[in-house]
């Protein structure tokens, strides 16, 4: 009997530890998918550096309030599959709601982001925002462009001085 305690206790200090460690949580109902929908989705989250977990709900809801996301514990019904980030605060609730939307069965329900709470919709809007590695293209992008058209004119100026010069 003491060992299954000590076993529970285990699972819950690690998915606490989990919980403070991550970037970004969001909880997912997957009620209604196939286990090759199932497969394909944890292999997206894989592709991302994301951690899909399935815990008991009532462990769950221990760890989360240890961790001080007290709001989790309500929501945490039904079969949940967890996604932790450690590392892309947008990834998580992208990598759902990119599938959601091909999988109606799969259902974004909550989550913590850098420790805010989302609901649904919160979350579903902050999934639109684009990733790092967009944000830091188009910013480079923005950047480049004034320059290559600097150089450009003065190429044209250049150009123009020597047809000059020749006649």
């Amino acid at each position: 009997m003491a060992s299954a305690i000590d076993a529970k206790k285990k699972i819950v200090t690690e998915i606490t530890d989990k919980f403070q460690r991550s970037v970004a949580t969001v909880v997912v109902d997957y009620r209604g998918l196939k286990v090759g929908e199932v497969t394909e989705f944890r292999r997206q989250c894989r592709e991302q550096n994301l951690e899909y977990k399935v815990y008991k709900n009532t462990l769950t809801k221990m760890a989360a309030k240890n961790a001080g996301m007290d709001e989790l514990v309500d929501e945490l019904v039904g079969p949940n599959a967890i996604l932790f980030s450690y590392e892309d605060p947008v990834a998580a609730a992208k990598v759902a709601n990119d599938f959601a939307k091909t999988h109606k069965n799969l259902e974004l329900k909550v989550g913590f982001v850098e420790g805010v709470f989302y609901d649904e919709g919160r979350l579903k809007e902050f999934a639109l925002i684009p990733s790092r590695e967009e944000l830091i293209a188009k910013l480079l992008g923005s950047l480049k462009a004034p320059m290559s058209n600097f150089v450009y004119l003065l190429k044209a100026m250049i150009d123009k001085n020597e047809v000059g010069n020749e006649a």
